[in-house]
């Protein structure tokens, strides 16, 4: 099987033609290195010459595809060259060869040749110049240094300036992909909060319209349509102006704040009386003497977000029955608890998206505390089971120990 060289690139091609051109040049004027009658010419005459020449121009054709078979048998075409009397294009293509196994070639290699022909160098200094103890003798080191070492160690300085180059610029990319992955992120994380916002103000306001509106138009009944009327007219109402108010969040662009409409822990109150006027009976037991003390607005907008959902999908999935809505504080954290009738009803009032639970979910992640619901048994034997909401919200900046737990499965039926 034949041996497949690699191809070259096009510079070498270039490099190799150009300096076969010059060395024929000074071949064809008579211009050589050193005279036929040194004592160190082997192969005297004009001719010994061509061989070392073509052997190391096609070394410069491999010097970027094969660094280091291009240097070996450029150093043994150089040493051919040396018996004979000798040409500059084939010490000027070596110097290339040697400059270029450090820049091309493997990492063991870049690190290994300016020591070994610094080494050569310092032997080729000393050796001749002790055994002729003359000053010219210094000058073989020296020309063995500007052959081998010179152009070794400035094909180590272009490497290394490369390699840094390069780390900069992967530093670069994996700066700029992390900035992406954070702006992405941010997105991403904005979205859903204002996804959740926007669910979250209006699922009650919708909720008690579709309900209040199916009595109208099932009920023939001028004083039930009225009241019903009147209950979807300030539900519209209030829907409205929560959604001005998201509006506006999203239309200011240079204030991130909460707008000083935000929902508290004091509002609760009047929520649970819109509640009741939508048909709910809901017993709200507030904190103790109404005190909450010092509550993190974060916290404060959670709870109130959390009661309004579990009592949007009592509105809309529970059975008969009183709804229970209770606030604790205790151990730095605020606890919630929202119970209603589970069962008795075989479809839902208004139609769900099953984004009230995880919304109420995500809202709990985000303080670091834990949340559940599902149903359970009753203390009532009347009413045997309930479906209970649970949240449990962080007061503190870092809480220890508090991490998101996964609800209990959600019936069919229950799904916001």
């Amino acid at each position: 099987m034949a041996l497949r060289l690699p191809r070259p690139h096009r510079i070498d091609v270039w490099a190799s033609l150009a300096g076969l051109l010059g060395g024929l040049l000074l071949w064809g004027i008579g211009l050589g290195m050193r005279s036929a009658d040194a004592s160190y010419v082997v192969f005297d005459g004009r001719w010994p010459v061509l061989l070392p020449l073509a052997v190391i121009a096609g070394c410069e054709l491999l010097r970027r595809s094969a660094p280091r078979t291009a240097l070996l048998a450029g150093t043994a075409a150089l040493l051919a060259d040396c018996l004979s009397q000798g040409s500059l294009a084939t010490i000027i293509m070596y110097t290339d060869l040697m400059y270029a196994a450090v820049l091309y070639g493997t990492p063991t290699a870049a690190r290994l040749l300016p020591r070994l022909t610094a080494l050569l160098t310092v032997v080729g200094t000393l050796v001749p110049y002790a055994l002729w103890r003359v000053p010219e003798a210094l000058l073989v080191g020296l020309i063995i240094g500007g052959v081998t070492f010179t152009p070794a160690s400035t094909g180590l300085i272009v490497r290394n300036h490369r390699e840094a180059a390069e780390a900069a610029r992967l530093r670069a990319e994996q700066t700029a992909l992390l900035a992406e992955m954070d702006r992405t992120q941010a997105v991403t994380a904005e979205r859903a909060r204002m996804a959740r916002e926007l669910h979250d103000m209006v699922a009650n306001h919708l909720s008690a319209i579709a309900i209040h509106s199916t009595a109208a138009l099932s009920l023939d009944d001028e004083a039930t349509s009225r009241n019903a009327l009147t209950v979807i007219r300030e539900n519209s109402v209030q829907g409205l102006a929560e959604m001005r108010r998201l509006i506006g969040i999203l239309r200011d662009r240079d204030d991130d704040r909460e707008p000083a409409a935000t929902p508290t822990l004091d509002g609760l109150g009047a929520l649970v009386a819109g509640a009741r006027t939508n048909g709910l009976e809901v017993t709200f037991d507030p904190l103790p003497d109404g005190g909450h003390g010092v509550v993190p607005p974060p916290v404060e907008l959670a709870a109130y977000r959390i009661v309004q959902e579990a009592l949007t999908n009592a509105l809309k999935h529970a059975g008969k029955g009183p709804v229970t809505v209770r606030l604790r504080r205790a151990d730095d954290a605020l606890d919630i608890r929202v119970v209603s009738p589970y069962g008795g009803r075989d479809a839902p009032r208004a139609p769900g998206s099953g984004a009230g639970l995880v919304g109420m979910r995500e809202r709990v992640a985000l303080l670091h505390g834990t949340f559940g619901a599902g149903p359970e048994d009753g203390a009532d034997p009347a009413r045997p089971k309930a479906w209970i909401v649970r949240a449990r919200l962080p007061l503190t900046d870092t809480p220890v120990g508090a991490t998101a737990t996964a609800p209990a499965p959600v019936p069919r039926g229950e799904t916001e």
